[in-house]
C-alpha cells in the first residue's frame, strides 16, 4: 500500500476520478508535449458518460490554455482497464498526432498509465489486508495510528495537520455559503439553514442535526468546485470531516489526536483501495461512501477510546452496511443523491463507532471479507448501476423529466 499522501488528496471538486484526475493527467501530458498547435482528448465511459456533469471537460482542458482543445465524447466505449479512460493527443498545425497518451482516472484522484502502472511512489505498507495489522498491532502492543508513523516517518505529520486545516476550511466555507448549486438541478445549499436550526436543538436530534451539518457543508462546497479532500474521493469527502470536526467540538479534543484519527482512517481507506476499488464506475457508490463511512467509524471509535479490534469492528460495519449501493447521479451531478448520503454516512459512521465499543471487538465477519465481498458486488453490478448516470435514481428522474409517467417495471 502506498503513503497516505496518495489517499488524502487537497483539490477541486466535485468528482476526484472526474475532475481532479483528469485534470492532473493533463497537466502532465501538457509539462510533455508543450509545444503542440491543438489537442484531442477522448473521454471514454463512464467520464464522457457523466462527464459534462462532473465538469470533465473543463478539467482536462483548462491546463491547455490557451491551446485549442477538442474533446470527444465516447460514452459507449471503454477502454480495456478501467471506465474512466481518457486519451490524450498532441496535433500540429496539419492536424498530424505528435503524440498519443492513454490514462485511467481510477478514483481519489489516482491514475494508471496504458500498461496498467500506477502513479505516486513506491509501495511504504507491507500488509496485504487488516487481518495483518491486527496481527502486528496485537504482536507489539500498538495502535493502528502508530504503524502509520513507523512507515511513514515524521513528514506525515505535517501533511496530516494541513489535510486537517484544509478540511476544516472547507466545513467552515461551507457553513457561511448560501444559495443554489451550480447546475440544471437547481439544488440549493442547506448546511448553513441546517447549521443554524441545529442550535435550537437539544440531546441526540441536536447532535444528529450537526453531523449533517458539517457533512452537507464539505459536501455542498465540493458540488460547487469548491476546495475539498479526497477521503477516500470527492464524492464521499463530506463523511471523515463531518465526523472528526463533530466529535471534536463535542469532546473538545485535541488536533493532535484528530491527527492519529486521520492516520488510522487512512489505513483503512488504503486497504479498501489495494484490495477492491474506491470508483463508483467501477464498484458503485459503496466503494466511495462506503469507504469513507468505514474510515470515519474507525476514526470514531479510536477517538472515543476503543481498542484495535473494537476499531476494526467499527470500520467493518460502516463498509458492511454500504453493500450493494449503487452510482446513480442524477444528471450526472455530484448532488443528488450524493449530498445527503454523505451526510447519513457521517452519522451512521458514529454509530457503528458506538456499537462496535458496546462490544468486546469479537465478531464473525472480518473487515477484509467485506472488503472483497464489496469488490466482488461491484464487480457483479450493470454498468448502469455505476456512475453512467442511465440506471436507478438517474433514470427514473429523466423519464419523469420527459413527462413519460412511469418507468417500465418500477411503477409510477
Amino acid at each position: 500500500m502506498k503513503s497516505l499522501r496518495e489517499l488524502y488528496r487537497i483539490g477541486l471538486g466535485p468528482s476526484s476520478s472526474h475532475t481532479m484526475g483528469p485534470r492532473f493527467a493533463a497537466e502532465d501530458f501538457k509539462a510533455a508535449y508543450p509545444t503542440a498547435a491543438r489537442l484531442r482528448v477522448t473521454l471514454y465511459g463512464t467520464l464522457a458518460a457523466t462527464g459534462r456533469g462532473h465538469l470533465t471537460d473543463l478539467a482536462v482542458s483548462a491546463p491547455f490554455s490557451p491551446t485549442p482543445v477538442d474533446i470527444v465524447w465516447l460514452p459507449d466505449h471503454s477502454l480495456p482497464r478501467h471506465p474512466n479512460g481518457i486519451q490524450f493527443e498532441a496535433l500540429d498545425t496539419d492536424d498530424s498526432v505528435l503524440a498519443r497518451r492513454v490514462v485511467y482516472s481510477v478514483g481519489g484522484g489516482a491514475l494508471l498509465d496504458e500498461d496498467g502502472r500506477p502513479d505516486g511512489g513506491d509501495d511504504i505498507y507491507p500488509y496485504a489486508g487488516m487481518q495483518a495489522i491486527l496481527e502486528e498491532t496485537e504482536r507489539e502492543r500498538l495502535m493502528i495510528w502508530e504503524l502509520v508513523d513507523h512507515h511513514e516517518g515524521p513528514a506525515i505529520r505535517p501533511y496530516l495537520r494541513a489535510i486537517w486545516i484544509s478540511m476544516q476550511k472547507t466545513i467552515a466555507a461551507g457553513l457561511n455559503a448560501e444559495g443554489r448549486l451550480p447546475g440544471t438541478l437547481n439544488v440549493p445549499r442547506k448546511a448553513s439553514a441546517y447549521h443554524a436550526r441545529a442550535q435550537n436543538l437539544a440531546g441526540y436530534f441536536g447532535q444528529t442535526a450537526l453531523q449533517f451539518a458539517y457533512a452537507l457543508a464539505v459536501s455542498e462546497e465540493n458540488a460547487a468546485g469548491g476546495e475539498v479532500v479526497t477521503a477516500p474521493t470527492c464524492g464521499a469527502s463530506g463523511v471523515l470531516p463531518a465526523v472528526l470536526f463533530f466529535l471534536q467540538q463535542q469532546a473538545k479534543l485535541s488536533d493532535e489526536k484528530i491527527h492519529r484519527a486521520l492516520a488510522t482512517a487512512g489505513l483503512i481507506g488504503n486497504i479498501v483501495k489495494r484490495n477492491a476499488s474506491i470508483s463508483g464506475a467501477e464498484v458503485g457508490c459503496q466503494g466511495e461512501v462506503g469507504t469513507a463511512c468505514a474510515m470515519a467509524a474507525a476514526a470514531a471509535a479510536q477517538l472515543l477510546g476503543g481498542s484495535v479490534r473494537q476499531i476494526e469492528y467499527a470500520s467493518e460495519m460502516g463498509l458492511e452496511h454500504h453493500l450493494g449501493l449503487t452510482c446513480d447521479p442524477i444528471g450526472g451531478y455530484v448532488q443528488i443523491p450524493c449530498i445527503e448520503r454523505n451526510a447519513v454516512a457521517a452519522v451512521r459512521a458514529v454509530d457503528c463507532a458506538a456499537y462496535a465499543l458496546l462490544s468486546d471487538g469479537q465478531h464473525i465477519v472480518s473487515f477484509d471479507e467485506v472488503v472483497r465481498t464489496m469488490w466482488e458486488t461491484g464487480r457483479d453490478m450493470k454498468a448502469s448501476y455505476r456512475e453512467t448516470a442511465r440506471g436507478g435514481l438517474a433514470r427514473v428522474h429523466a423519464v419523469r423529466k420527459k413527462g413519460a409517467g412511469s418507468v417500465p417495471g418500477m411503477g409510477s
